[in-house]
């Protein structure tokens, strides 16, 4: 028969084992121990503090989950990882180096933490999610038994906080993942874009294109065929997924071989680089 010692190490042993090798110590008061028993483990180095109540056990170097489920045990019920720590947890960026972010759904009576980035956060409550079609947008989640917030409520967290390439890489991780994220489907119909392209053409007085024009086996949008000029804008919602991605490149080839030039840009570089887009069409349309 196991004896007392026994007990409480295979208690122990069992909560660090679903929590990346850390405890708390209200779970090493559950298992039996007091304060002068935890704090007698910690000077023989068989537990190591790494927030207040928080502990690794038996290992001085906790690894990125360890440190991320400590972070998240520390902040108490309701704490998630969040921003860039969550980011990291979903291989949507690299680990970065400073405070791990946690948030938490209160609004008051915890403290910040050294090596916590805490973000009080009273929208991750489950009385403030917003409702769509009756049932409730999730925000948080499990993975890999962490709390984390869901990869939609990272990326939200993560606009404005880090830096421009970092969230568009982010969010070409989330992609990668067949997650379709909100605002990335293509909020505008291809007519609209379209029409936006014309507009952006005529108000720089470039020649007018002819537009919708088959060509071979394509149909593409813009043609200048003076000058052997063919532009695409490209929506996420109709240029997603393999088969298109594999036409857009087979058009390309086939124009090319055609003898005409072809230009693309997305429906992002529209809105947010007009002019850049409108001095790249003048430069191809310049006399030789």
């Amino acid at each position: 028969m196991p004896n007392q010692s026994d007990t409480v190490d295979s208690m122990i042993a069992r909560y660090a084992a679903s929590q990346h090798g850390v405890v708390t110590v209200a779970q090493l008061t559950a298992a039996g121990l007091g304060k002068a028993a935890i704090s007698e483990r910690a000077k023989r180095g068989r537990l190591h503090r790494l927030h207040r109540g928080v502990y690794a056990v038996g290992h001085r170097a906790p690894s990125h989950h360890a440190r991320w489920m400590a972070a998240v045990l520390a902040c108490g019920e309701g704490a998630v990882l969040s921003h860039s720590s969550a980011a990291a947890l979903w291989k949507l960026l690299r680990p970065l180096e400073g405070p791990i972010h946690v948030s938490v759904p209160n609004t008051n009576g915890l403290k910040n933490r050294r090596g916590i980035h805490l973000h009080r956060t009273p929208s991750l409550s489950p009385s403030s999610l917003p409702i769509r079609g009756g049932r409730e947008r999730r925000q948080t989640t499990l993975r890999q038994r962490i709390p984390v917030t869901t990869i939609q409520r990272t990326i939200d967290d993560l606009d404005g906080t880090i830096a421009p390439h970092l969230l568009r890489r982010a969010k070409r991780h989330a992609e990668l993942m067949d997650v379709r994220l909100r605002g990335a489907e293509g909020r505008r119909l291809r007519s609209d874009l379209e029409e936006d392209f014309f507009a952006l053409v005529r108000s720089h007085h470039h020649p007018l294109p002819e537009t919708n024009v088959k060509l071979g086996r394509w149909e593409v949008d813009f043609l200048w065929r003076s000058h052997r000029l063919v532009v695409e804008i490209d929506s996420y919602l109709y240029h997603h997924g393999s088969v298109a991605f594999q036409d857009d490149h087979a058009r390309d080839l086939d124009l090319r071989q055609l003898g005409f030039t072809v230009f693309r840009y997305s429906e992002l570089q529209l809105e947010a680089e007009p002019d850049r887009i409108a001095a790249d069409v003048a430069a191809a349309l310049a006399p030789g």
